[in-house]
């Protein structure tokens, strides 16, 4: 019998469809597998369903979804076959858990019927990935998928925002199944999350009034939570420097004197109070030590653990902040450490530029970043993936607007890029892709340009090709005196994207640094510019991670 003439219930895969439509869900990042037909069955038949993008890796598809999710403010999605395809997921999985992403997993698994017979790709996923997601569930019945389906998107779009995994046996996922209304609502809370009272309020008001040299460090969940505008309206009004770091870069442009980034060092070991908002206390924060200053974190939901002397507030973070403004009639600090910070931003632009201009033999890698920065617009989206050539972006390159940087974030997962720009040129086709690849990043995910030309998403890619492992060739000479497992090929990655239906040449000479930016920027398809840089050149790194 033709299909269209079945007037049944469709398979229960248009139950998960139809939860992620709820969501506004846009793409099913994806590769092909049998465990997980009915859902792009789903997708070709719904009028409302999401488009399918296939990559070539599944680990690609997990960072699509997760880049997805950070730059949309929108559920992530991604799909993936039984066993290995899952198994394939859990670095994504667990960049997203430490990004706060909102993403959802659906893995295939071995029929119901059969399990524990030795069904292809039969694998109990949950055990895997229960501690990298928010929640890990089975669907074992037809009515239960829907449901679960369902609680997977909410869970996952609720703070603290994170991934959810759903597995489907494939007897289950195939069997009809009449579609249910939810009574359900796809707003997530926005109410203060109980524990937080005005004891704590009226505790970090009271220290930011009597403060002298306050400074805020504003984190991802800002942009995640959509509390820019409270954020800018909390800076100006308590008139405190800002840090940015991640997504809430950009949230107060680079024309603002009060944006003090690039004096972050300075500015962290001389003040007496740090607001810490959006961000975890870990590392990149020195873990909420910042010698003898009070410490206020606000954060989404409770943090695991409250370090000694730190006034925590956990609440939906537009309200928070809203609180925040309301208690603070005036200007707290003083002029004096404002101007001081003034003074010291200035000084480390200044120094960053030094930096920028330095010439050798060689291309020094931060030399690229001379070229490059001119040519970023206020809508570029620009994308980090690896260790020293990437470390360099991120102390250069100061957006203008927010939600404009992706980088691996806390993690450090290498292989994300291929994801990230997959996932920009899809949610943003008009806006200019800037990809910033290490050459041993570059090794993660490069195939994967395969899917950029097939989706047709054009990009700059630079590699900073120093034929080897900068951020541990460097550490381990200086611990040991050598390095092993470190060198590289300087290799021709440009040839690689050639061979994919991309475009690219190799760079050698500083001046021909910008004329194939331009001609990269100009070509409509993924151009990778192989930059070859000094090997001997380290990034003056300050912090271990440790």
């Amino acid at each position: 019998m033709d299909e269209s003439e079945n007037t049944g219930p469709p398979a229960s895969g248009h139950q998960v469809i139809s939860a992620a439509e709820r969501y506004g869900v846009r793409h099913l990042f994806t590769l092909s597998g049998a465990h997980i037909f009915p859902l792009y069955d789903a997708c070709q038949k719904r009028p409302n369903a999401p488009r399918l993008v296939d990559t070539r890796h599944e680990q690609t598809a997990g960072f699509a979804a997760e880049g997805t999710a950070r730059l949309t403010r929108t559920p992530g999605f991604v799909a993936a076959t039984a066993g290995p395809g899952v198994t394939n997921l859990v670095t994504p999985l667990t960049s997203a858990l430490f990004n706060g992403a909102p993403l959802v997993a659906i893995g295939g698994r071995a029929p119901e019927y059969r399990w524990g017979s030795g069904a292809l790709q039969e694998l109990d996923h949950l055990p895997i990935v229960d501690s990298i997601t928010k929640s890990a569930r089975t669907a074992h019945t037809v009515d239960s998928v829907g449901p679960l389906s369902e609680a997977a998107f909410s869970l996952a779009t609720s703070p603290h925002r994170g991934p959810t995994f759903l597995d489907i046996p494939m007897d289950v996922l195939f069997s009809p199944a009449p579609e249910v209304a939810l009574d359900v609502s796809v707003e997530p809370s926005s109410e203060l999350p109980k524990g937080v009272g005005l004891n704590q309020l009226d505790e970090a008001l009271k220290i930011l009034h009597a403060c002298e040299r306050p400074v805020i460090v504003a984190g991802t969940d800002i942009w995640h939570a959509m509390a820019e505008t409270q954020l800018t309206e909390f800076v100006q009004k308590s008139n405190i420097p800002l840090i940015a770091n991640g997504l809430a870069r950009g949230v107060v442009p680079p024309s603002n004197p009060l944006l003090v980034t690039a004096a972050r060092s300075f500015a962290l070991k001389n003040a007496d109070v740090v607001v810490v908002i959006g961000t975890p206390l870990d590392f990149r924060v020195n873990y909420g030590d910042f010698g003898g200053a009070r410490v206020l974190h606000v954060t989404d939901a409770p943090p695991r653990q409250i370090p000694p002397g730190v006034v925590s507030i956990h609440a939906d973070l537009p309200t928070a902040l809203a609180e925040m403004i309301n208690g603070i009639p005036e200007p707290v600090g003083t002029l004096e450490w404002n101007e001081s910070l003034i003074r010291e931003t200035a000084k480390a632009r200044a120094a960053n530029a030094e930096m920028m201009n330095a010439s050798g033999p060689m291309i020094n890698p931060a030399g690229i970043y001379r070229e490059l920065i001119p040519r970023l617009t206020d809508s570029t989206i620009t994308i980090g993936d690896g260790g020293d050539f990437v470390s360099y972006a991120g102390k250069f390159i100061e957006p203008k607007r927010p939600g404009r940087w992706l980088d691996p974030g806390p993690f450090g997962a290498l292989g994300t890029a291929m994801g990230y720009t997959l996932a920009a040129g899809l949610a943003f086709p008009h806006d200019p892709l800037v990809v910033l690849l290490g050459d041993g990043a570059a090794g993660f995910s490069l195939m994967d340009v395969d899917s950029l030309v097939r989706h047709q998403i054009p990009a700059t890619i630079v590699v900073g090709n120093n034929a080897g492992w900068g951020l541990e060739r460097h550490p381990m000479r200086f611990l040991y005196g050598y390095d092993v497992l470190a060198d590289l090929q300087p290799s021709r990655y440009d040839s690689v994207v050639e061979a994919l239906g991309g475009a690219g040449e190799t760079v050698s000479d500083q001046s021909e640094i910008g004329p194939a930016l331009d001609r990269a920027m100009e070509s409509g398809v993924p151009y990778l510019v192989n930059i070859m840089t000094d090997p001997e050149v380290a990034y003056p790194r300050s912090t271990t991670g440790v």
